[in-house]
């Protein structure tokens, strides 16, 4: 269950965030929520096979191109098309981390609209890890991997498909509506 909010004055802006995972999917039950305003953030989780409870309480400044989950593909909606930015997320680790996450244009490929035939802009979503980080992450086996995101920028911006993880060192998943059809599933 994802809670969010945003101000939308140019940009778009986190400012009050809840996520909880729980259940078979997930190797922990985790409930973590985080606020601009307080600059106050909250960790409960507990590992499935008889975990123990645990809380992080915190603090975190963030910056105002700092996005989260699903409000990231909102962000990459609104891109230019064509055009590469980088932005901020946070990846709960369980501890919170403001990663950089580079949005950029990776090709493009053509979908089926009913009989319309349509092209889509391939967007990879590269986690910029600085060193330190990416030599502790590879040493502990859990080096985030590339998201891909497939957007249409006909007259309106429209959502196709996502790949990629939902959690930190989670599984790749596919989220894709029914309809359009790849043109190459034809």
């Amino acid at each position: 269950m994802k809670l969010w909010s945003s101000s939308q004055q140019r940009v778009f802006r986190l400012e009050k965030y809840r996520l909880i995972y729980s259940g078979p999917s997930f190797d922990s039950n985790i409930d973590i929520s985080i606020d601009r305003t307080s600059k106050r953030y909250h960790v409960k989780s507990k590992k499935h096979e008889g975990g123990k409870e645990q809380f992080l309480d915190g603090s975190l400044d963030l910056p105002l191109d700092a996005y989260v989950g699903g409000m990231i593909l909102i962000v990459v909606k609104n891109l230019s098309k064509g055009i590469s930015e980088t932005v901020h997320t946070v990846a709960f680790t369980p501890t919170p981390r403001l990663i950089q996450l580079a949005l950029e244009p990776a090709g493009q490929d053509r979908i089926l609209v009913g009989e319309l035939k349509k092209h889509t802009t391939h967007l990879e979503l590269k986690p910029e890890l600085g060193l330190w980080l990416k030599i502790i992450s590879t040493l502990a086996g859990r080096t985030p991997p590339d998201s891909h995101s497939w957007i249409t920028f006909d007259r309106v911006p429209a959502f196709v498909r996502f790949e990629g993880p939902f959690y930190v060192a989670g599984p790749i998943w596919r989220i894709e509506p029914i309809s359009p059809r790849w043109s190459n599933q034809e």
